[in-house]
């Protein structure tokens, strides 16, 4: 991903200026001149890049620094800053309200992903617990319907559209109030592409806002566009009321630079990116996780959503191993379930701390994936004694030889997953346990986290030890640099490595009461 590219030459200028012995102007402009660079190539319009680089220098004044203030971190926090200025508008995108009627309208150019990207989002939305309906008001393109048709059902979306009818706007009226009539929360109708020079379909474009109304109009971009995106977005904008962005084909050699230019022309904030083909492949988009996300310094706020949205009740027996640092194999396998269900590894791997892009370019998402079925196998052949256990009793040569042969994999296949096991019941025992850090938090709290983990608990924190407590945690993991190793042995161990992220990411929910009030810094923006 060309993006990535773009993350790997920022974060050199940044990393640069953290080794320089003098911070001085010369420095300050050798880093602009490298972002400045980087975004350039990325297609960003050149205006934006010359206005980022006359605010960075406005925020970092050397002659008014004090000689005690950490000049590196003032110069870091200005250009991040920047860099988030230039993909957010400062505006809240449109929110659809279960219980209520709502309907989206997208729009945008030919080949842009329009009809992918319904689909997806009306994936996203039905996780969400929403009942949506899809409409195809392309009569425009041949196959348009049945391109839908097939994202739709293999999707398990209901969906509208009428081979008969040559008129969109006739099917975009119909299939809503059909919808509306069926009680469906939300409505996403599919337009025909169109270009600023094709006056006709602008005009068609119009007449089906006009007549569904809808509530907010979605303009997809194509990533790969590059500098026309300033002036097609501006002609959309003059003939609808774009109401948000989504930026397709962001997994291939899109520079994304366009999007950029698409923001500022528009004045409309970017909801959602695509980056693949499959159905869950559309993440959703915040400007601070997002430039965070790409300087390789992860998206907690992202990874926590992320589990959220699986809407898991919490095993209370499992709530009461962690509190006495008791991790079993039925813990794992509940844990290793819950990350498949999440979506795909390379995305949740994006979202740690620490993971950039560099490290990321040797994780084989489909091998791990391989490898997490073929653990759930062996974790199927276990008996409920075993499951329960911390593994010890596979010491028996007979027993792994056992779950071997029902698992159809090799015993030393088993044995990797035992280590894996090993290694994070080690983390769960530092961190439960009558000196373990959750010993720190009353019954009450662990009952009300099993009930609802991811409601904020102001008060988590400080029954953590504050601050320094938190600090504390971190160092019985093996400080930051701990947490990294682990996650680098994940990416090359595959899936047995992701089974002690779920151990991390069930930990993690645990101390979200607690993080709320720093999560809070980290996730500003998000939507």
């Amino acid at each position: 991903m060309v993006l990535n590219e773009l993350g790997a030459r920022i974060n050199g200028a940044l990393q640069a200026l953290s080794r320089a012995s003098v911070i001085d102007e010369k420095a300050v402009d050798a880093l602009l001149r490298e972002v400045c660079s980087a975004l350039l190539e990325s297609d960003v319009n050149v205006m934006l890049v010359q206005k980022m680089r006359q605010n960075v220098k406005k925020r970092v004044n050397m002659d008014e620094l004090a000689s005690s203030t950490n000049k590196r971190k003032v110069v870091q926090n200005a250009v991040f800053e920047e860099l988030c200025g230039l993909v957010d508008p400062g505006v809240q995108p449109w929110k659809p309200q279960k219980g209520k009627q709502n309907v989206i309208m997208f729009v945008g150019l030919q080949g842009s992903g329009k009809t992918t990207s319904c689909t997806k989002l009306a994936v996203h939305y039905k996780r969400k617990g929403m009942k949506v309906g899809l409409v195809c008001a392309d009569t425009f393109r041949a196959g348009a319907f049945d391109q839908l048709k097939q994202n739709a059902s293999r999707a398990h979306v209901p969906f509208y559209g009428d081979y008969s009818e040559t008129d969109p706007v006739q099917i975009a009226i119909e299939g809503v109030a059909q919808f509306k009539k069926s009680k469906f929360d939300l409505i996403i109708v599919d337009t025909s592409g169109r270009h600023k020079q094709e006056a006709e379909l602008f005009a068609e474009m119009e007449q089906i806002a006009a007549a569904v109304k809808p509530n907010n109009t979605i303009f997809v971009m194509d990533g790969t566009i590059g500098q026309a995106a300033d002036s097609q977005a501006r002609a959309f904008k003059e003939s609808v009321d774009i109401g948000s962005i989504i930026i397709t084909k962001m997994d291939g050699h899109a520079k994304g630079g366009g999007a950029i230019s698409a923001v500022a022309a528009t004045g409309s904030p970017i909801e959602f990116i695509g980056t693949g083909e499959h159905v869950h492949d559309l993440d959703k988009f915040s400007a601070r996780p997002f430039i965070s996300k790409l300087l390789g310094m992860g998206d907690i706020s992202g990874l926590v959503e992320t589990v959220q949205d699986m809407h898991i009740e919490k095993n209370e027996d499992m709530m009461k191993n962690l509190a006495k640092g008791v991790f079993t194999l039925k813990d794992m396998r509940d844990q290793l379930q819950t990350i498949m269900n999440m979506g795909p590894l390379n995305k949740i791997m994006g979202m740690m701390p620490g993971m950039s892009p560099d490290m990321m370019k040797g994780f084989d998402a489909d091998e791990s994936t391989r490898r997490l079925r073929s653990y759930m196998c062996v974790f199927d052949s276990m008996t409920e004694a075993e499951l329960n256990s911390d593994g010890k009793m596979f010491e028996e040569e007979s027993r792994l030889r056992r779950v071997a042969r029902g698992a159809g994999v090799r015993p030393v296949e088993i044995q990797a997953l035992l280590y894996q096991h090993k290694q994070f019941g080690q983390i769960v025992k530092k961190m439960g346990g009558p000196k373990g850090m959750l010993s720190k938090m009353n019954p009450n709290a662990m009952q009300q986290m099993a009930k609802n983990p991811g409601a904020i608990n102001p008060n988590m924190l400080k029954q953590m030890g504050g601050m320094g407590g938190m600090q504390k945690m971190i160092q019985q993991m093996g400080g930051m640099g701990g947490v990294q190793n682990m996650m680098q042995q994940m990416m090359g161990g595959g899936g047995g490595g992701a089974g002690g992220m779920g151990g991390l990411q069930d930990m993690m929910q645990q101390m979200m009461g607690g993080m709320g009030g720093m999560g809070g810094g980290m996730g500003r923006g998000r939507r």
